[in-house]
């Protein structure tokens, strides 16, 4: 059960050199979602990497009885769950014999919900990893059987900290399918005093405040990058930024004050510190450099103000509000 490419590398592995110890007998995914400019309704990754090895795919829009008949009808023994988007109900977690597995995408308790690795990059961690744990009905608190950790670098977004959490999927799972299908798989409970959480992210939680820090500002653009991308406006257009340095130098300029304009970056004032923006984009354009786009859009100067907004917390150490 999964719906993000991060599952391609643990669905490979199981499809290739763990054959021998499984067989995969379907696939749940979401359904298909109106994507790019056309807005056509499009498979995931996970859907044509099924289709391509013939598996059957099933898409509810929410597991639900149906679901649950097909899993006991099949046989299943063990489903692994990677980033499927949605909260599964008592009795399908009891339908396998061998139960419901999720590989989550930090290191529990640390992060639980919906954006694990933009909590990890936007909070300042040095590393996070993924989680093998027994799915109970609770979200991301059930027990965990193993851990594989990965770095978080100063030039790490979450596509590609996404991509090292991928292939951390393979030797997690490999150290550990035997046990689970042996039954000797042995699990310890999280601290609920070290847990904390994060939301469903949204278009507008990429609105910059430049009345943050700049080193938050950097980690906050790190974080949301690709999707759903940060955010400034100037003059009416709303203009992403793909990548930021941030610095100590102090200022005495309004927020969001354009101080200068360098050969490489737009050099921005927040509270406190500067933040160099380094790549830039306009609205139906592609992001380009900093130098490539003023030259584009030359209205903003030196002495210019960005206007940004308030931003929301990605995580907390409280349960966000459903």
């Amino acid at each position: 059960m999964g719906s993000s490419p991060i599952a391609l590398p643990l669905l490979d592995y199981l499809a290739t050199e763990a054959a021998q110890k499984v067989r995969l007998v379907g696939i749940f995914t979401q359904p298909d979602r109106p994507r790019g400019r056309g807005k056509k309704l499009q498979p995931n990754s996970i859907k044509l990497w099924g289709i391509e090895k013939g598996l059957t795919v099933l898409q509810p829009e929410k597991p639900g009885a149906e679901t649950v008949e097909w899993v006991r009808e099949n046989g299943v023994d063990l489903i692994l769950v990677v980033a499927y988007g949605h909260i599964l109900r008592r009795d399908l977690l009891e339908a396998p014999s061998l139960g419901i597995l999720n590989v989550h995408a930090s290191i529990l308790p640390q992060f639980r919900g919906a954006a694990p690795i933009a909590g990890a990059i936007a909070s300042g961690a040095a590393e996070t990893g993924v989680t093998l744990m027994r799915i109970i009905p609770k979200m991301d608190a059930g027990p965990i059987l193993d851990i594989e950790k990965a770095s978080i670098t100063a030039a790490d977004n979450t596509l590609t900290l996404t991509e090292k959490l991928a292939g951390a999927c393979v030797p997690l799972m490999r150290r550990n399918l035997d046990a689970i299908l042996d039954g000797s798989a042995r699990f310890v409970s999280q601290d609920e005093r070290l847990a904390t959480y994060t939301r469903k992210l949204s278009k507008e939680d990429g609105c910059l405040d430049f009345d943050a820090p700049s080193l938050e500002l950097e980690r906050r653009i790190r974080a949301l990058y690709p999707w759903p991308g940060c955010f400034f406006e100037f003059d009416g257009v709303r203009i992403k930024v793909g990548a930021a340095n941030a610095s100590t130098e102090s200022h005495e300029a309004q927020p969001g004050t354009v101080l200068r304009i360098e050969k490489k970056a737009l050099v921005v004032a927040s509270q406190p510190g500067v933040l160099h923006l380094l790549s830039l984009q306009r609205p139906g354009g592609t992001m380009l450099s900093a130098a490539e786009f003023l030259r584009g859009f030359s209205a903003i100067k030196e002495g210019s103000v960005l206007q940004g907004g308030t931003m929301k917390a990605l995580f907390t150490s409280h349960l966000f509000p459903r």
